[in-house]
Parts: C-alpha cells; sequence; structure tokens
C-alpha cells in the first residue's frame, strides 16, 4: 500500500505529475514509431508455432533463444564476408548505425531496457549490424551484390551461402522472415548498403531487393523513394497493389447479414470461376455472373505468411485489414475439399501441400477470431454475388446447365428429346390442318369421317 506523503498517496501525486506530460501530439508521435511487435496470446495461443522463428533470430525478441543460438555464428561470418568485399573498416557501419538507433530500438513495441541504457545500447547496435549484415548476404546469395559482384567467395560446401545451402537452408530463413516478431527495420539495411556503396540512400533499392527474395515472382513497383517498415510490410504491400472492385449502388440493398455461399454452392447457383489477370489480393470482382479472384499459391509457407500478415494489421495502426478480409473471404467459399477441387480446376488455388482436404482446413483454421473493420473492402463483392444467388431465373438457368450442358451425351439426348417433340408437334398440326382446310372448293366445314 503507497504511504501517504503530506496526506496525499504517492500513486495519486505520481499520476498528477503526469498530467501535463499527456499531450496528444506526443503520444502520436509515440505511436507511430512502432512497427514491429510481440503478438499477444490471445493470438499467438491459436498457433504458437506460426509465429516463432525457427533457424534465424533477426532483431531482440528472439535474440538468444537456444534453438537458434547456432546461427550466429553464420551471422558472423557472413559479416566478415561483407567487409572484407566492400573493402570498408567496420566502424564506419557502427557509426552509421549508432546515428539512427534510437529509431531503429524504437522500431520495436516494448523493448526492453536491456537493450536501451548503458550497455544494452552498444549491444544492441552491435546486434544489428550483424543481423543486417547476414540479411544482406543471404538475401545475394547466388546473386548479385549492390555493386554488380558476384557474392560467391564463400565455400563451395558453405552450409548457408553454397549452392547447396540456398537449396535446403534458405527457404527456412525466408519463412523465418515471415514472422512479425523476427523483423529488421528496413531502415538498417538501407544504411548499411549506403556505407558499402558510398552512395546515397535508396529506399527503393532496398524495397526492390527484399521483393526479389521474398516473391518468386514479384511484381514489382514503379520507383519510389518510400521505404517499407520491414520484410513483412514490403512483401504484404506487394499483395495488395490496384484498388477494389468499385461499388454496385443497386446491391446496397441486400442484407449484410448474408452469409457468402461455397464455391460448389455458387456453382450450382450459376457463377462461374475465373483466374484474375493479376495476383493482388485487391482483384477480386464479381461483372455478369462470374467471380473473378487471384490466383494463390498454397504451401508450407501459406499458413505463416497469412497469419503474420494479419497479425500486423490488427496491431499496427492504419495497416488496414485486406489480408483480413481476404482469408475471410476465402474461408466463406472455402468448406470442404469440393470447394478446393473446383477452385483448384480454375487455376485460383495452385496446391502444392498435397490432398484438398489440408488446404480447406487451412483457410478454415487461420480466420478464427478474426476482427473485420465495419465496411469491409469485400463487402461490395459479397453484395453483388448474393443479389445474384437471389435471383431465380439464375438458378434456373444455372439446374438447366448443369443438368443438360454438363456432358455431351446429356446435351445428345436433350437435343433428341426437343427433336421428338418438335417432329410431334409437326405431325399433329399437318394431321389436324386438313379438317379445318379442305382442298374442294367452298365448303369450309370439316369432312365427314369415312364410314366405318
Amino acid at each position: 500500500m503507497a504511504v501517504p506523503v503530506c496526506g496525499r498517496r504517492l500513486w495519486v501525486v505520481d499520476v498528477e505529475k503526469k498530467l501535463d506530460k499527456a499531450d496528444a501530439s506526443v503520444e502520436v508521435s509515440r505511436w507511430q514509431r512502432h512497427c514491429i511487435y510481440r503478438v499477444p496470446a490471445c493470438i499467438k495461443d491459436l498457433k504458437p508455432k506460426a509465429y516463432k522463428p525457427q533457424v534465424v533470430s533477426l532483431g531482440p525478441f528472439h535474440h538468444g533463444d537456444p534453438e537458434l543460438v547456432p546461427m550466429e555464428e553464420h551471422k558472423r561470418r557472413a559479416l566478415r564476408h561483407l567487409l572484407r568485399r566492400a573493402k570498408k573498416p567496420l566502424e564506419e557501419f557502427v557509426t552509421t548505425v549508432e546515428e539512427v538507433a534510437g529509431q531503429l530500438a524504437s522500431a520495436y513495441l516494448d523493448l526492453g531496457a536491456e537493450w536501451r541504457e548503458g550497455e544494452g545500447r552498444e549491444r544492441f547496435v552491435e546486434m544489428m549490424i550483424v543481423d543486417g549484415c547476414f540479411l544482406l548476404e543471404v538475401m545475394r546469395a547466388n546473386g548479385l551484390d549492390a555493386v554488380g559482384k558476384n557474392t560467391g567467395d564463400y565455400a563451395p560446401n558453405d552450409p548457408i551461402f553454397s549452392h547447396h545451402g540456398v537449396l535446403y537452408m534458405v527457404p527456412y530463413i525466408r519463412r523465418d522472415m515471415l514472422m512479425l516478431e523476427n523483423q529488421l527495420p528496413l531502415l538498417l539495411l538501407e544504411k548499411l548498403v549506403a556505407v558499402e556503396t558510398c552512395k546515397p540512400p535508396n529506399g527503393d533499392f532496398i524495397n526492390r531487393m527484399v521483393l526479389r527474395f521474398m516473391s518468386q515472382s514479384p511484381r514489382l513497383p514503379p520507383a519510389s523513394t518510400t521505404l517499407g517498415l520491414h520484410a513483412l510490410d514490403v512483401h504484404r504491400r506487394n499483395m495488395l497493389y490496384g484498388h477494389y472492385q468499385a461499388p454496385n449502388w443497386s446491391t446496397r440493398d441486400v442484407p449484410e447479414a448474408d452469409i457468402i455461399r461455397s464455391a460448389v454452392e455458387l456453382y450450382e447457383a450459376g457463377i462461374r470461376f475465373k483466374k484474375s489477370h493479376s495476383v493482388s489480393l485487391h482483384d477480386i470482382r464479381f461483372r455478369h455472373g462470374v467471380l473473378s479472384m487471384p490466383a494463390v499459391t498454397v504451401d508450407d509457407s501459406t499458413e505463416y505468411m497469412f497469419l503474420n500478415m494479419m497479425a500486423f494489421e490488427r496491431l499496427h495502426v492504419g495497416a488496414g485489414n485486406d489480408v483480413t478480409a481476404y482469408v475471410f473471404f476465402m474461408d466463406n467459399i472455402i468448406d470442404s475439399a469440393k470447394d478446393v477441387a473446383l477452385l483448384s480446376s480454375r487455376g485460383i488455388i495452385q496446391n502444392a501441400v498435397g490432398s484438398d482436404k489440408a488446404v480447406a482446413k487451412l483457410f478454415n483454421s487461420i480466420s478464427k477470431d478474426v476482427v473485420l473493420e465495419p465496411d469491409s473492402a469485400l463487402d461490395a463483392v459479397h453484395r453483388e454475388v448474393n443479389a445474384y444467388c437471389r435471383k431465380p431465373w439464375n438458378m434456373w438457368r444455372a439446374n438447366l446447365i448443369h443438368t443438360y450442358f454438363r456432358s455431351p451425351w446429356a446435351f445428345l439426348s436433350l437435343a433428341a428429346a426437343v427433336f421428338l417433340l418438335v417432329m410431334t408437334i409437326m405431325q399433329t398440326v399437318y394431321t389436324v390442318m386438313p379438317y379445318y382446310h379442305p382442298n374442294n372448293g367452298g365448303d369450309s366445314s370439316p369432312a365427314a369421317p369415312a364410314p366405318m
């Protein structure tokens, strides 16, 4: 219990002292600096493995984890290779990173005092340089470095940077770079490359280098001086270029409570699926009964990628809700392996994990406890799909197509039945007509039936 001072409690005095410091602009500036977060237990407990690096630690949150310590030796070796190739003293890198150490530390929310004060600050700068240079070397493995020279100065049997290492180890490092808690501010890489090349900082160069490494077939954006926050942020933005479909105001009266049907149910209702021309998650459109969607490759890293992007959207104010909305949309239209099989047949899902059931389980599990912003950007598509399914004519036409046009034999049977029906009607007409239009002149009465 707080001891009263001059008749006043200590906690009351402490709160009153800080009242004058509660400036809104100061608080805004404080929160704007953060972009790397510890994932809260309420999110992490659903899939703990998805948020924890398995091979390498990048940054302070997982530095020193016992299972990640073996990579520290390779980090130091990468630093030495980079210094020898750059022909620059380590002190130049240290001086440059120290100048922005405050900004780098502020990127991490709730960074402990052991990294901020006294010797801890020195350890923080050391960790930033070692981790940053290692990441640069990994991204350049089997490629060209910043000054156009080949980085193949590692031993041919190097466990990380040889051809064997790139094939078997780098994919795990790439996956660890998707973890929200395992990020390095790209400002660090920008500063390191500037010292190495003796050129002004170039945010666009860093963005493109990260994209080439993170995405097998990246859509490289136009030149921009806006540096990404970290690798996960750049990779996420690369998946979200372009704009959503403009809302159709004629469907605004469709109730919001309607849940979109599964892919098979939509197909049976007459909706066709088509692969979009782009791979942007924004490119989901519904026009004239056709739902076009971007192709998505589902592999061992897909679950980790979506979960960490969704966590970033949930924790970083202003990031938006686009990846979360996409995952929620996919969860709605995928209920079973049959839905996955249908979307795979249209090229929308590229299944690299094996069974269709596993893909369905993936999307159904990662959308648990998601939080969507009101009036999500995909609401327009939801409304138009629901409005289309409400029209009886669309259902009747779909039933006709699915019943009689699914196979050539069913179509031939329908055609034969129609042909026989037409011939029967024509025969009936030609049989009845002589009774009403006799050939003998003037007598328009029907001819008397012949005697038995």
